[in-house]
């Protein structure tokens, strides 16, 4: 995917998370992707990138079921692209980059507001234990043993056979 970066033989979920989603094209077109951007036509114009980098981060994106293909036309076929539920469980996650870039690089706000639209109040993202409701933070948590034993490369190996076509 064009990085030199290998995490294949690490077993961190933080590392298998960067093997797919880890390239800035592939989190600019999800981004994207939540704000109703479904053709490659949008992205490449929207995006100003190559359309081959382009082509490859989607059949990527693809690939790892994280976007669904569509044919939309039939002559001549036309495809377009849709968040499947795993890819829309990225959502938190880029609405957290996007509110530590308006923190630390813009300093004062982004160039984009979020406001809930249930509320109308300006919405900053946060963590939160399902459990109690309480924010948690880096001290708050402790590590544990988890129950994965196998690399990033053998987990995606595993799941892109258990993925359809």
């Amino acid at each position: 995917m064009g990085r030199t970066a290998d995490y294949s033989r690490q077993i961190c979920s933080v590392a298998a998370t960067l093997e797919v989603v880890g390239d800035p094209w592939t989190l600019l077109i999800l981004r994207d992707a939540f704000a109703d951007v479904r053709r490659f036509e949008q992205w490449q114009e929207r995006l100003g990138v190559a359309r081959n980098v382009l082509a490859a981060r989607l059949k990527s994106l693809v690939g790892h079921g994280v976007l669904e293909k569509r044919l939309y036309n039939q002559h001549p076929p036309r495809h377009e692209y849709a968040l499947t539920d795993k890819g829309r469980d990225l959502y938190g996650v880029l609405v957290t980059m996007a509110a530590w870039g308006d923190r630390h690089v813009y300093c004062t706000g982004g160039p984009v507001e979020f406001v809930h639209r249930a509320c109308g109040a300006p919405f900053e993202p946060r963590v939160v234990c399902e459990a109690c409701g309480e924010e948690v933070g880096p001290g708050d948590l402790e590590r544990s043993t988890g129950h994965a034993t196998t690399t990033v490369g053998e987990a995606l190996t595993s799941s892109a056979m258990l993925a359809p076509d």
